[in-house]
């Protein structure tokens, strides 16, 4: 079986066209489906333009926004797929490009992931995903052309050890290859929108940036986090305790007073603050090390 999730806010333009062209290249897969349709609080009146009987369809609520990850965990929470497959409602995505990510998964692949071809983006999101793919790949080690795309399709299977929450749905992807799960990707249009307004904007960018940065701490050190917070630490430390040497030196063979010289404050500070940030690391191993012996 499969179900296809879409999560939604204010799209009602979009709705009833995506569903017309989706239903289509589903009934062609001549296996079960479901469309799970979820509206994340949308505020434009969207069920007097939509009409549909068809029995595969089931619509979710919320009573208020609360963004795009809650919304996917409440339509998996609804879904009863053995393939699961993410859309975006904008029209952005091309129903047309579902057959691929099923024969891929024919195929063995337990997750793929959709490459937006001759992207119709605005430049600042263009900027951003160029920006977070260089990151990803070269300090997280990504597998994925277009880790953002909303397009993806998985085995349900995968989902076992990932929780939705806030923004982590961006890198879920992520987390689905360093489970030893094997991704893929194949080349989908990326249609201009039609109707509606991007819901990208300057806040979200800025967003984007904390979650990233997010990802590459939980993916890189949350089993050790003393190797993330003993390095900066360290490196803190050290310049405090140079800059102090520095001063000492000075005081000591040259006769230089040091109650005049505020920079004697910043090395001070320097060394307790690297002693902090190292302890901080250390609480995170015996965190890790507590959690680990519980389990």
């Amino acid at each position: 079986m499969i179900s296809v999730i879409i999560p939604f806010y204010n799209e009602k333009e979009n709705l009833s066209i995506l569903v017309d062209k989706l239903t289509p290249e589903l009934n062609k897969t001549k296996n079960e489906y479901e469309i799970v349709l979820v509206d994340d609080g949308s505020t434009d009146d969207w069920q007097k333009n939509f009409r549909h009987s068809n029995s595969n369809i089931k619509i979710s609520e919320h009573r208020k926004k609360m963004g795009k990850g809650q919304a996917l965990k409440t339509g998996i929470d609804s879904s009863r797929g053995d393939i699961v497959v993410f859309m975006d409602a904008d029209l952005q995505d091309d129903p047309k490009d579902l057959s691929k990510f099923l024969k891929k998964i024919d195929e063995g692949y337990d997750f793929v992931n959709g490459i937006r071809e001759k992207r119709h983006d605005n430049l600042l999101v263009k900027i951003y995903s160029s920006l977070a793919a260089f990151f990803l790949k070269t300090f997280l080690h990504s597998p994925f052309t277009d880790i953002n795309c909303g397009f993806k399709a998985f085995r349900r299977e995968v989902l076992s050890e990932f929780s939705f929450y806030g923004n982590n749905f961006r890198f879920f992807p992520l987390a689905v290859f360093y489970q030893g799960y094997r991704v893929g990707e194949v080349p989908v249009t990326n249609n201009p929108r039609r109707y509606g307004v991007s819901k990208f904007g300057p806040g979200k960018l800025v967003v984007g940036v904390f979650d990233t940065l997010t990802a590459y701490f939980l993916y890189q050190f949350s089993e050790r986090p003393l190797h993330f917070f003993g390095t900066i630490g360290g490196v803190v430390f050290l310049a405090g305790f140079l800059l102090s040497l520095y001063l000492t030196i000075q005081r000591l063979f040259f006769g230089i007073l040091l109650i005049t010289r505020p920079i004697l404050w910043l090395g001070l500070l320097l060394i307790i603050v690297g002693i902090q940030i190292v302890m901080t690391g250390i609480i995170g191993e015996l965190l890790v090390y507590l959690n680990k012996k519980k389990n």
